[in-house]
Order: C-alpha cells, then sequence, then structure tokens
C-alpha cells in the first residue's frame, strides 16, 4: 500500500526488530539510489511512497511491499537485482531479540544443547510470571501490547523440551539465580514449580551449581553450546543489547571444555531437585 496524499509514512508496517534479510535490502536500495544522484525525496516521488517510507525500508524497519520493489526497480536501473532479493526477505520473529535469531533457528535443528546461567533463569525454564517478570523490568519500557507476544515466544521456544524427546538439553545453574526474589511468594512458587516440572523429561538434566561451591571455568559469563545433525558445534554468549555467535572450532571446544569441567563441580540432578525444593519450602 502507498502512503497517504500527505506524504505521512503508515508505519503500521514497521517491523518489530529488522532481520538480517532486511537490513541487506535496504542497505542495497540505499546504494542504489546514492549511485544513482537521488536523495530520499527525490526518489520518494519517482516511487510513489514518502521520504518517510523510503527511509524505513532502507533501515531495514519495513517490509517492502510489490510495488515499492517494482517501481524501485525500474528507477535504479531494471537489474533485476532488487526483484531477485526481495524473494529472500523474511520478517523478523516476533518476541526475539534480533541477535538472538540464528541461535534460535540453531536451536531448532539441534541434537544436543547446553546452557549455563548466571543472571537469570534460562529462557527454556522459565514460568510466564518470571518471563513477564523480565519483559516489565527491561529498559526501554517495553509496552504492554508487547508483553503478551514476548511472554508467548518465550513459552513457544519451551516446547522443544517435550517435541524433541530423543535430544539431551543439559542447563547449569548458579543458586544465587533462583534466590533472586521477584514478584510475590505465590509467583516465586509458581516459578520453582515450573522448573521442576520441565526438569523431569528424561532427556532434560539440570544442575546447581551451589553457593558454597568454588570458583570455577565459567566464570567469564553465560555461554550455550549446541551440536548440528552435521557434527558442527557452535556457541552462544551474549551481553548488554548484543549477542555473539561462536563458530570457530578451537574456541567453541575451549567453550565446551570449560562446560564439561563445570559439569562435574555442580550439584547432580538428584541434589539440585532436592535443593530447588527446599528454596521454595522456605518461602
Amino acid at each position: 500500500m502507498t502512503d497517504s496524499s500527505d506524504g505521512t509514512a503508515c508505519d503500521w508496517e514497521r517491523e518489530p526488530d529488522p532481520s538480517d534479510s532486511l537490513r541487506t535490502f535496504g542497505a542495497v536500495v540505499q546504494a542504489l539510489r546514492e549511485h544513482a544522484g537521488l536523495s530520499r525525496v527525490d526518489f520518494g516521488a519517482r516511487v510513489q511512497f514518502s521520504k518517510h517510507t523510503v527511509e524505513s525500508v532502507e533501515l531495514g524497519r519495513r517490509m517492502p511491499d510489490e510495488s515499492f520493489v517494482e517501481r524501485a526497480e525500474e528507477v535504479l536501473g531494471n537489474t533485476g537485482a532488487l526483484r531477485k532479493a526481495a524473494g529472500h526477505l523474511t520478517r523478523g520473529e516476533a518476541g526475539l531479540a534480533a541477535w538472538f535469531r540464528r541461535w534460535a533457528r540453531l536451536e531448532k535443528v539441534a541434537v544436543s544443547l547446553c546452557t549455563y546461567e548466571c543472571r537469570l533463569v534460562p529462557g527454556l525454564l522459565q514460568s510466564e510470571g518470571y518471563a513477564r517478570a523480565v519483559f516489565e523490568g527491561t529498559i526501554p519500557v517495553v509496552p504492554d501490547e508487547r508483553l503478551d507476544e514476548l511472554a508467548a515466544a518465550r513459552q513457544q521456544r519451551q516446547r522443544m523440551l517435550y517435541e524433541r524427546p530423543t535430544v539431551p538439553f543439559s542447563f547449569i545453574v548458579e543458586e544465587h539465580v533462583f534466590r533472586r526474589r521477584f514478584g510475590d511468594a505465590g509467583q516465586m512458587r509458581s516459578m520453582f514449580d515450573h522448573v521442576l516440572e520441565h526438569s523431569v523429561p528424561r532427556n532434560v538434566r539440570l544442575q546447581i551449581v551451589p553457593l558454597e561451591g568454588e570458583l570455577h571455568a565459567c566464570l567469564d559469563g553465560p555461554v550455550r553450546l549446541l551440536e548440528t545433525v552435521e557434527g558442527r558445534r557452535f556457541a552462544y554468549s551474549e551481553g548488554q543489547q548484543n549477542g555473539r555467535l561462536i563458530s570457530d572450532v578451537k574456541a567453541v571446544s575451549l567453550l565446551q571444555q570449560r562446560y564439561d569441567t563445570l559439569r562435574s563441580q555442580a550439584l547432580n540432578p538428584k541434589d539440585s531437585r532436592d535443593l530447588l525444593e527446599r528454596l521454595r519450602g522456605e518461602l
């Protein structure tokens, strides 16, 4: 749909988070436009879209419709590049941060998944109340209408624990993570119940690093590791407003060694469940 006649942008098509393909397509449009010596205003007039819409497409914030692609193709040389590229465009996955999407896609086809967490309960084990509390505490503030979408996406990811019963899922979590309070006692109990329930399947292994535990090899921060059906191994490290997919064989091997060492230092699954039940009983 083209913009309204007054030249204001129709931002209802803006993507919640730009995907890699949208960013790439937008960068190509911008490069071709600049090569043609056209400003966004001039280009917008030729393709019958506002400057604001052109900017949104170029920055990967908006999925271009067919009319935009066809008119842009004609204005920018009619090489066919934009038509072909448009066929590979994908929207951002709702509820997932842009930097997490590549890892999320690998998760879906992994034959094993290992997670060490020292900040918060791993997403695959979070109760809905816990997840909402996490999203509500983020800055900038998440709009109310987005909370349901984000919580639903997190719950959707958790289905893989049951839908893929032959895939081993290993979680190692610091004890202090479960001691951090959120909400009231009822919400805390619900969180413990959820974690205990989701760690019951035989393919899910939860271990807790006790508070009295010694310093260990994973103190550099949280890490996730997985193996694909082809035998390739990847790691994922996340920080403030960013995430890094690690594919270098030596780097991944080192992280796997650290994880395996910590596995031997953490409480075994039975003792870990006992600790969670004890913490729940203390509420």
